[in-house]
């Protein structure tokens, strides 16, 4: 071996370089550069960073609540966030840029539980465990209306996809009840012998889902004003229900650890059941998880206790996805409406932002 001295080839603190994206540069991909010696360019590209999404990064952390996220949601357009905590607030992000909080919803005197936006991207409705339901004025920071009439913590809400915006909302009461903005008091009570903890709409609008604590989920006729029939499979309390896109299937999240999807189309002879996901357990906490679907309906999602997300493909019921990066149980999950983002909300008072592959976007 020779004794002259090797030239170091070792990197330099700066060696990685992130470019900057120009205004006609391609978006789809972040690349990263190498100085080196041995390459004989100040330029060389190591690594090509695919990017699905117009975030500022892959991933982005938002942080501002005092307490644990119950519930964080998009709004239509993609390009606002509403969030809701135990620390009484619900604080407004923007999506893209440096995910800036713009606005902070004040009146709720205990824990928010669940909340959503109106098809506009004007309002926001939300209930919370000080027994009532809320309007806001998602622009002026106000609250519009109050509704009052539930006796006990109202544990989830629903905003109608189709005609009058129509809230439901299920508490720990046994009432699910229906709201109209026009109204001041709920127009109509539908009454269950035990604790609701989720409520969802059917795509049209003439059908309410709830689940409680009895295991079941009771789909309600509207007009008739009773039970048409249950979704029985469940062995432990419902926790979150989420319609499908197209509306014929509902997801159901349960203290079981499986996450089950239910074919709700009329007329269906068979077992209603037609998957089970597994994989996303619950814990002690014995939080409300909510699943979500993707916006094309091919993938579905929900946090768990074990503080990661996972995904599963619809076809397959296979594992595509267990994301980590939480430090607390992750309680609910949703779709951004036009890009493949998913945004989760947790115990550990942050909320995250994460690119996946892109699938029919």
């Amino acid at each position: 071996m020779s004794s002259e001295k090797r030239k170091d080839t070792s990197l330099s603190s700066n060696a990685l370089v992130k470019r900057a994206r120009g205004e006609g540069s391609d978006d789809s991909a972040a690349l990263i550069t190498l100085s080196s010696e041995r390459s004989g360019t100040s330029n060389a590209i190591v690594g090509t960073i695919k990017r699905t999404s117009g975030l500022e990064a892959p991933v982005m952390q938002l942080t501002g609540h005092e307490g644990e996220i119950y519930s964080a949601k998009f709004d239509p357009s993609g390009q606002h966030i509403a969030s809701g905590s135990y620390d009484r607030r619900i604080l407004l992000w923007n999506t893209y840029g440096d995910c800036q909080n713009y606005g902070v919803l004040k009146g709720h005197t205990n824990a928010v539980m669940e909340v959503h936006w109106s098809r506009d991207s004007n309002e926001i409705y939300s209930c919370s465990a000080d027994k009532t339901v809320c309007i806001w004025d998602a622009n002026r920071g106000e609250r519009i209306r109050r509704w009052k009439g539930h006796n006990l913590v109202v544990n989830s809400c629903q905003v109608a996809r189709r005609g009058p915006e129509m809230v439901v909302s299920g508490s720990d009461d046994g009432c699910v009840k229906l709201w109209d903005s026009r109204e001041k008091h709920a127009t109509q009570t539908l009454e269950n012998d035990y604790q609701v903890t989720s409520v969802c709409f059917s795509d049209a609008g003439d059908m309410v889902y709830s689940g409680g604590i009895d295991n079941e989920i009771k789909v309600w006729d509207l007009r008739k004003k009773q039970v048409l029939y249950t979704l029985a499979g469940h062995l432990d309390t419902i926790t979150g229900l989420s319609l499908s896109p197209d509306g014929d299937y509902l997801l159901s999240n349960s203290m079981d650890n499986t996450v089950q999807m239910w074919d709700i189309k009329p007329f269906v002879a068979a077992d209603r059941c037609v998957k089970v996901f597994e994989g996303a357990p619950h814990g002690f906490e014995k939080n409300l998880i909510r699943p979500t679907w993707s916006t094309d309906g091919s993938q579905v999602a929900c946090g768990s206790a074990d503080r990661s997300v996972v995904i599963w493909e619809v076809s397959t019921g296979k594992i595509l996805y267990k994301l980590p990066g939480h430090k607390g149980c992750v309680n609910d999950v949703d779709w951004h409406p036009k890009e493949p983002i998913v945004m989760t909300c947790s115990t550990d008072k942050s909320i995250f932002l994460g690119e996946v592959k892109q699938t029919g976007y």
